[in-house]
């Protein structure tokens, strides 16, 4: 869709500014926020320094930072607790618990601008199932409270980088605006609502399930790129020595050196994902090497602990090498542009890219969602309900 009017948002939890990347020039953005400074420097010297970016913690957001309405606002919170290394803490964590401080500046800011007319949640697929569900129905009940519809999809950042990275978008649409039909389902879309989606949407109560929307987003047409093709140049990369690849190998169960076999019978070049993981094995815990050929990296983290930074794994018939991906190769996994300037230190660019959001999808979700909505003229309450009833 083509000249729209400029919309504005709102992007809490910045990190290095991904969602304004994936927003583009018809976005104004009224507000960011991020208390990691080396992300905010990151955010800075790619957005520059024009007064909306306030450095530090959600908990110090005033509504004097807050005085722009926005159409959107978008919040990826710490998902640490919602995940499996966050061993359930879930929503009532330090970190996690931060969806709770996002409420609050958004009502915040009630007092003196309207609420956006659209807000997005996204966080780990681990957020549908922590604490029995209950942290899934929290969320949509602070949508409910303050007078949202809402429903949820989950895109895997595979179908349009080579990244496995599945995430869970919880979109709430502000009761007062209209929502053209066609964008709403009355049944789940097997391509964005997951098995666990729609079973966490039927362990919900009946008022919670009334004011779920099924979004119809279109399918993504297909990953255009493979693992092999964000790779930086063969010779100006540090790769690893014969005997740390021999070493990464031998710690290789059967059927990962058949892979790596396998690969090198192809006839031509192959890159592999590479991992280093720790396994029950037997009554003790040992490092396993672990490596797949099916043209996608696993999903990237930040380097907190030594599995955490992905390698690859290079094959040509006998010719096998290791090195670490680079942290340019990272934003590219993350659908970033080259132009996108990371941070120097290899830790504070990889700390960036494994916080963010794939820019692909959220560009997908703009163009397929957010700016119809927003291009749509606004009804009443009553005008509106009457039609997600009939939608479904």
């Amino acid at each position: 869709m083509k000249n729209f009017p400029n919309h504005t948002f709102q992007e809490f939890f910045a990190g290095g500014g991904m969602v304004r990347q994936a927003f583009g020039k018809g976005w104004e953005c009224v507000f960011a926020n991020d208390f990691d400074g080396k992300k905010a420097l990151a955010y800075q010297q790619n957005w520059g320094a024009n007064g909306e970016l306030f450095v530090g913690d959600i908990k110090d957001v005033t509504a004097a930072h807050l005085t722009s309405s926005a159409d959107l606002a978008w919040a990826s919170f710490p998902c640490q607790d919602l995940s499996l290394a966050g061993k359930g803490k879930g929503l009532n964590s330090e970190r996690s618990g931060m969806f709770h401080v996002f409420w609050e500046k958004i009502n915040l800011a009630k007092v003196q601008i309207d609420l956006p007319k659209i807000i997005v949640i996204e966080n780990v697929c681990g957020m549908l199932t922590s604490n029995g569900g209950d942290d899934f129905t929290e969320v949509l009940n602070a949508f409910n409270r303050n007078g949202y519809f809402a429903g949820a999809l989950i895109i895997d950042a595979k179908d349009f980088v080579p990244q496995s990275r599945k995430r869970v978008f919880v979109i709430g649409i502000r009761k007062d605006v209209f929502i053209d039909p066609s964008l709403v389902s009355s049944t789940p879309l097997p391509y964005c609502h997951s098995t666990q989606l729609i079973r966490s949407y039927e362990q919900l109560d009946d008022k919670l399930q009334r004011n779920w929307l099924w979004f119809n987003i279109s399918k993504p047409s297909g990953r255009k790129s493979d693992l092999l093709d964000i790779l930086e140049p063969f010779d100006e990369t540090p790769w690893n020595s014969d005997e740390k690849t021999a070493s990464i190998l031998a710690k290789m169960s059967g059927v990962n050196l058949k892979k790596v076999e396998a690969a090198g019978n192809v006839g031509k070049p192959v890159v592999g994902g590479l991992f280093m993981r720790t396994r029950q094995a037997g009554k003790s815990r040992r490092v396993f090497a672990e490596v797949r050929f099916d043209g996608v990296s696993g999903c990237l983290r930040t380097p907190n602990g030594g599995s955490s930074r992905q390698s690859i794994l290079y094959v040509n018939g006998l010719d096998v090498r290791s090195r670490l991906i680079t942290p340019r190769e990272t934003a590219r996994l993350m659908g970033l542009p080259d132009s996108y300037k990371l941070p120097r230190n290899n830790n504070s660019a990889l700390h960036l890219t494994g916080d963010g959001v794939a820019v692909p999808v959220v560009k997908h979700l703009r163009e397929c969602l957010f700016e119809h909505i927003l291009n749509s003229k606004q009804f009443s309450k009553s005008d509106v309900e009457p039609l997600f009833s009939m939608a479904r």
